[in-house]
């Protein structure tokens, strides 16, 4: 079957020939690949910066975000049947008997790092025409979801983030009639999913990404009800003076410079979530400033990465939501459906369109 590949060792990017998988186990499920997702993981993939093939071998089966259809179950499988779409989490439990995480299911929180995470790290990936996996880590889809299901895992990104920040919140005694105001630094589809989610939750959102409107991206945050901010053109201090102070700040950029120019514009009591990945950059920070407004206003700064079952769970009723709220909305996310041969082209940057790229491997 054909497979989308990365070679570390030649620093090479191609669609190989693997062999068909089978079911080895009868809690496995066959899945023909439908779509899968490209992202910025996928351009630190391809630029060789991170990624690791499974122990052994010399390449590594990209693709982390995914939507395919049933084809096969093992005997034990109950709960899916051939025809079913489904959407797999990425990441698997370490073997570490001390890492309590992933003991009790929650491997986004793995403390030993010794993880696996499919189309990242020591595991194979969806961008192939068929896999095979676990029932356990498969997620069932309505059918009507069909053409925004690969938009699941991104936005399961968002989800964990509003669970922990609910969960921080309520360190506040008081009740607010609302979640109060958010801003989501970065226009791209994690950013833009962010602020669906956000929204959703009640949030007063503001969308402040780099480049000027208009253009696709501050056209959709407006069609969605977000107000759309230029950082190019607005600093933080004018942002603030526009929108208010923000109690949830949900960075989607990976800029680390405009992160932290951005925690100014955070609330008293604020939460600052950051799920980027930033290279690292020569900027002069003035830590005591940002050490005095932390401790002054009792804010809190998290990272947060991968996602748990109940997350993918959210994102799936929460696209339901989004396409009945926002009517042909969630669909113009995906602005472009390539074949798989086009995977690098697209990873750098010759065919990515304006917000999110798609491989499709079957029409299903």
């Amino acid at each position: 079957m054909k497979a989308v590949a990365v070679f570390p060792k030649g620093r090479e990017v191609k669609v190989i020939d693997v062999p068909e998988p089978r079911l080895r186990a009868p809690s496995e499920v066959k899945v023909r690949t439908l779509e899968v997702g490209v992202c910025g993981t996928d351009r630190e993939v391809v630029q060789f910066k991170h990624g690791k093939p499974p122990e052994g071998e010399d390449h590594l089966i990209v693709g982390h975000e995914c939507v395919g259809e049933v084809v096969e179950v093992g005997e034990q499988v109950k709960n899916l049947a051939p025809g079913d779409l489904v959407v797999p989490r990425v990441r698997r439990p370490c073997p570490s008997e001390d890492c309590l995480p992933c003991r009790t299911g929650n491997t986004d929180f793995c403390v030993t790092g010794e993880y696996t995470e499919r189309g990242i790290h020591g595991a194979h990936g969806f961008a192939a025409e068929y896999f095979v996996e676990d029932v356990e880590y498969l997620h069932k889809v309505p059918r009507e979801l069909r053409e925004v299901a690969v938009l699941t895992e991104p936005l399961t990104i968002a989800e964990k983030a509003l669970r922990e920040v609910a969960h921080i919140q309520t360190r506040l005694p008081w009740k607010r009639p609302l979640p109060g105001r958010a801003v989501v630094l970065g226009a791209g589809p994690v950013g833009l999913l962010g602020a669906m989610a956000l929204m959703r939750a009640g949030f007063q959102t503001t969308v402040y990404s780099r480049k000027p409107p208009p253009d696709a991206k501050s056209e959709m945050a407006e069609s969605l009800g977000a107000a759309y901010v230029s950082s190019k053109q607005h600093r933080v201090e004018e942002l603030v003076k526009q929108r208010g102070k923000a109690d949830v700040v949900y960075e989607a950029a990976g800029v680390a410079s405009a992160a932290f120019e951005l925690v100014k514009g955070l609330a008293p009591n604020g939460v600052f979530v950051f799920t980027g990945v930033s290279e690292s950059e020569e900027e002069e920070l003035d830590q005591g400033e940002l050490m005095k407004q932390w401790v002054m206003n009792n804010q809190v700064l998290i990272g947060t990465v991968n996602a748990a079952a109940v997350d993918f769970e959210a994102a799936v009723e929460d696209l339901r939501h989004f396409r009945t709220k926002w009517p042909g909305k969630v669909e113009k996310l995906i602005t472009a459906r390539h074949r798989p041969e086009d995977y690098a082209q697209v990873v750098n940057g010759e065919k990515r369109t304006d917000i999110k790229d798609i491989l499709v491997f079957s029409r299903g």
